[in-house]
């Protein structure tokens, strides 16, 4: 049988053809060898002594072997039948008859059986195919030897030369070696053999390769090959003189020359089969791609196994369910070529490079699988790149270094975050990869102080799952005394039960080393303090970041065919290339998972039976609503109470405006307006002075505060209505949500500034209008002055209250007494009151010479006072002075309607105040209509439209959404809808895993 072990291809099937003197032993059992190899080399065995070699190399590849006679039961059950009775009479008649009976049947079925033997023989013996077409399987030199060498005449000469026991050692036994030339050649000339299916690049290693064995696992030199060529060189020796004048040492090196001669040539025939089959298979796929439409699509066994990964690296749980999945976790010093063997592995330049430049600032998680195209994508992406195009390469690699520098936090040089890539193409080995940041020894300018122990952390936590597999990168280019991540793997895994060895840039090292010997010492595991799974040596480029894959792959094989590592057998050729290297990754990681896979599995079942009991106990009458459903539901119940908002009715708004409003601006008209233009008896200069200070005021303020008290209005209506929701059974849980989304859709909220120009030139006429048309609106003028009159002096009798403390009844009532302060207020007020009485018609400000006398008649009575608190007492006492001489003028004017109609000619009464109130009130009107109209049609819709897109920030914002609905039950179900998730897919890609088997 043929096996396939790195670069050399040999025949198992010769190492039956081995002297036992030569002490090789192969351990490779009978039961696991090729049919082929079993029928060629093991076709005298005593176990199958009678049977003929042909039938049973034939048994193991026809359905056509005779199955077990059918046991048949007994038509009335028992030995003989319930109804069986023994009769004393006729016996020798009965046996005479049956014994009779029975050599007919014997002989009958002795002449049918024989016929439908030799019909069945003769028909399979037609159905073989004539596998004269593979004699291509042998290599081409056995044919020679088998027909240029005489192995009888040699065996029988071999006697008769010097040293014939020693030479007999290394020389295999000839006789047995013609026998099996003889049976090979005719078993393929004739046709019998080994009729296999051969499914794409897979079935020629079908025919190479032992199920039994790995690239791992295989055997330390190409035995088979050696011998063939032993044979060979023999051959060309001519003659018992020439071999005599050849040294030992010639007679070597020749052996070696030919086998790598051997060994290239057949791998370069690989090579090109699987090109071929690659091809095909692209083919098919491609075939298979175009009816995936018609079809549910039907994602594959890796695919599965990384959306597993991919859920799991965003899981948190306080159960402590640890991620023991494998992956192949790829670690080594900086530069030290990791990127350059994942890019050989994934066949496409993919990643971002520097010189002496640390570029993999995150992990990246590449999952590699087969596919028609050779195309990467990211995992929250749906754009594909083609990797075909240097275009999309460029792209890639760019968009890869975005996504590491957009995860690096501010004054960090790294970052834990995981990017998720996979990338898809033909002939790719199927694994999940996770490339880690470069381990450093020294800090340099610009990183973060500890970016060394930030790399050390994430190394550790990628490598302590006891199920990964850690892919070792090491220079080879550099002492070996400099390595740093050695130490740390060893540290991991000191066993080396899971940690594959790759020795980088070996042609560098090969160039630079004065002792070869040392990369053997490497190589074997002897020269760093660390065990491996298995050890090989590959070659990357030339360091040229504008070097195709292709081109690499060339270089590689150049070099190794002509290293003398591997032609002084250094290095073994199952050992070296990137191609050798991918074949024995993906075979360890497929075998870690399938050995790991269900008892993860288990462990995130435990869990979640965990986290359904404390649901259960905890909250047994809510749904398990994880914190998305949460949103969407405060989502709906924010946009019903924005609707809600819609239908306040338009008598509800006008009043609040128009009380809001004139609550905002009642203290400017009352003080800057009334006030200033009240302190003249003329009628003329009162209403110049109102119209200048209105007209001032329009122009400047009012339009401005009348928006302000709009707005303010829109956001407590709104915050009315939440809070009237949350008493219907609103869950807590979403108050931080609700306030957030307020605020933040207020902030966005901008008032449309055309409706202040507007606004203004409403407001300016509405103020210009004097026209009381009926006695109606005068009362409601009266009416409004006098309610605005009463409540600014009670505010004032408030404050004068406050000023001088309580009076004599408060005191014996309440046992309070005055302040210093008080007293010196009180003593202040009385001497101010009695200024009052004998001048009613005093001015509201008080002249230097009045503060100067009211100062000097305190002290006179003992009494400090400060000529400030006097003015400050003074406005006051005025101010209420003013407002009860004002109402009792209201009430003077309340008959004043005729006269107004007539201009008050002829008349003493002055009703130009009742004018001015009764114009405040029509504009507040107005502008409460306006206002109104602006909200309903206009404001509160575009309010919706900003709480929507709020909500849809918030929707995508996963941080934020995080944020804002928090808790215990938030966090249980999340870990519960995770759990479960997880578990599922485990059980998909389990049931797949196990059709696949």
């Amino acid at each position: 049988m043929m096996l396939r072990a790195g670069t050399a291809v040999t025949c198992l099937a010769c190492r039956s053809l081995l002297s036992p003197r030569m002490g090789l032993r192969v351990g490779v059992p009978v039961q696991k060898l090729h049919p082929l190899s079993r029928a060629i080399h093991h076709r005298y065995s005593n176990a199958n002594a009678q049977r003929t070699p042909h039938r049973t190399a034939a048994r193991h590849f026809t359905s056509l072997s005779r199955l077990p006679p059918r046991t048949h039961k007994y038509r009335y059950g028992g030995q003989g039948g319930h109804g069986y009775q023994q009769h004393r009479t006729f016996w020798v008649a009965r046996l005479a008859t049956r014994l009779l009976k029975l050599r007919y049947l014997v002989l009958g079925s002795a002449v049918g059986g024989g016929y439908t033997a030799k019909k069945t023989y003769e028909d399979w013996k037609d159905s073989l195919p004539d596998l004269s077409e593979y004699t291509w399987v042998v290599p081409d030199f056995v044919w020679e030897l088998s027909e240029q060498i005489d192995l009888e005449k040699l065996a029988s000469a071999l006697p008769e030369l010097p040293d014939a026991e020693e030479l007999a050692k290394l020389i295999p036994d000839l006789e047995k070696i013609g026998e099996n030339f003889t049976f090979l050649k005719g078993l393929l000339s004739t046709g019998m053999g080994l009729v296999s299916e051969v499914n794409g690049a897979s079935g020629l290693r079908l025919l190479l390769e032992s199920p039994a064995d790995s690239a791992l696992n295989a055997p330390e030199a190409p035995v088979a090959a050696a011998t063939a060529a032993t044979t060979a060189a023999s051959a060309e020796s001519g003659g018992d003189k020439q071999y005599k004048k050849t040294s030992d040492k010639e007679k070597i090196d020749q052996l070696q020359e030919e086998l790598l001669r051997s060994q290239m040539k057949y791998q370069r025939m690989l090579e090109r089969l699987e090109k071929e089959n690659k091809e095909l298979r692209k083919v098919v796929l491609q075939k298979d791609d175009k009816g995936i439409h018609q079809r549910k699509v039907k994602k594959s066994l890796i695919d599965l196994y990384s959306e597993v990964l991919d859920i799991l690296s965003d899981y948190d749980s306080n159960y402590n369910t640890q991620d023991h999945l494998p992956r192949v976790v790829v670690v080594g010093d900086q530069s030290a070529g990791k990127t350059s063997v994942l890019e050989m592995i994934a066949q496409a330049r993919i990643f971002p490079r520097g010189s002496g430049e640390m570029m993999t600032r995150s992990p990246v998680k590449v999952t590699l699988s087969e596919g028609p195209h050779h195309v990467a994508m990211f995992k929250d992406s749906s754009r594909e790149f083609d990797l075909s195009k240097e275009e999309d390469l460029a792209a890639l690699r760019h968009e890869i270094e975005l996504r590491m520098r957009k995860s690096v936090k501010d004054g960090q040089t790294v970052s834990a975050e995981t990017i998720s890539l996979s990338v898809k193409g033909p002939g790719i080995q199927r694994m999940v990869l996770v490339d880690l940041p470069g381990v450093i020894s020294t800090v340099t300018a610009g990183m973060a102080s500890d970016t060394k122990e930030t790399i050390f952390s994430i190394s550790k936590a990628y490598m302590q799952n006891p199920n990964a597999i850690i892919l070792c990168i090491q220079d080879g280019s550099v002492d070996a005394e400099r390595s740093i991540v050695t130490d740390l793997v060893s540290q991991m895994d000191p066993q080396g039960k899971r940690t594959i060895f790759v020795l980088t840039k070996v042609d560098l090292a090969e160039k630079n080393l004065s002792s070869p010997s040392r990369i053997q010492q490497i190589i074997e595991g002897k020269l760093f303090p660390m065990k491996a799974l298995g050890y090989f040596a590959v070659v990357t480029g030339k360091g040229s970041s504008s070097e195709s894959i292709d081109s690499i792959k060339d270089y590689e094989e150049d070099f190794f065919q002509g290293s003398r590592l591997l032609r002084d057998g250094m290095l073994k050729a199952h050992q070296v290339t990137t191609k050798n290297l991918s074949l024995a990754v993906s075979d360890c990681f497929w075998k870690m998972v399938r050995e790991s896979v269900e008892q993860q599995a288990d462990a995130f079942k435990a869990s979640r039976f965990n986290l359904e009991t404390e649901w259960k106990n905890n909250y047994p009458r809510l749904r398990e609503l994880d914190r998305n459903e949460l949103f969407e539901k405060a989502k709906n119940e924010i946009l019903d109470e924005v609707i809600s908002l819609s239908q306040v009715t338009p008598k509800h708004w006008q009043s609040i405006l128009q009380k809001k409003l004139w609550e905002r601006v009642s203290t400017h008209v009352i003080e800057n307006i009334y006030l200033p233009a009240a302190q003249t008896m003329d009628s003329g200069t009162f209403n110049t002075t109102v119209d200048i200070k209105l007209k001032q005021w329009t122009d400047k303020q009012l339009p401005h505060k009348a928006l302000e008290v709009a707005w303010e209005t829109l956001q407590e209506e709104f915050a009315r209505f939440m809070a009237e929701y949350k008493g219907k059974d609103q869950d807590d849980i979403f108050d931080k949500l609700k306030e957030a989304v307020k605020d933040e859709s207020i902030k966005r909220h901008k008032w449309n500034e055309r409706a202040m120009d507007s606004l203004r030139v409403i407001q300016h006429n509405a103020l210009e209008d004097r026209s009381i048309t009926d006695k109606p609106q005068w009362d409601a003028a009266i009416q409004f002055m006098e309610e605005t009159l009463q409540s600014r002096l009670k505010d004032t009798e408030s404050v004068i209250t406050d000023m001088v403390g309580p009076d004599w009844k408060q005191r014996w009532m309440h046992w309070t007494n005055r302040t210093p302060e008080q007293h010196v207020r009180n003593e202040t007020k009385n001497e101010l009151e009695r200024l009052l009485k004998l001048q009613e018609e005093h001015t509201a400000y008080l002249a230097n010479d009045e503060v100067t006398t009211v100062r000097k008649n305190l002290e006179a009575r003992g009494v400090e006072v400060d000529p400030v608190l006097i003015k400050d007492t003074w406005h006051q006492l005025y101010r209420r002075h003013f407002l009860q001489k004002a109402l009792g003028h209201c009430n003077l004017c309340r008959r004043g309607f005729y006269y107004y109609q007539r201009h008050f000619v002829d008349s003493e009464l002055e009703c130009n105040d009742i004018v001015l109130f009764w114009r405040i009130q029509r504009m507040l009107v107005i502008t409460a209509n306006t206002l109104r109209q602006q909200l309903t049609n206009t404001e509160v819709r575009r309010l919706e439209k900003n709480v929507k897109e709020v909500l849809e920030d918030f929707g995508e914002d996963t941080e934020k959404k995080t944020q804002l609905i928090t808790g215990r039950r938030v966090q249980l179900a999340e870990d519960l809808k995770k759990v479960r998730e997880i578990q599922e897919k485990l059980e998909a890609f389990i049931e797949a895993l196990h059709k696949e088997k």
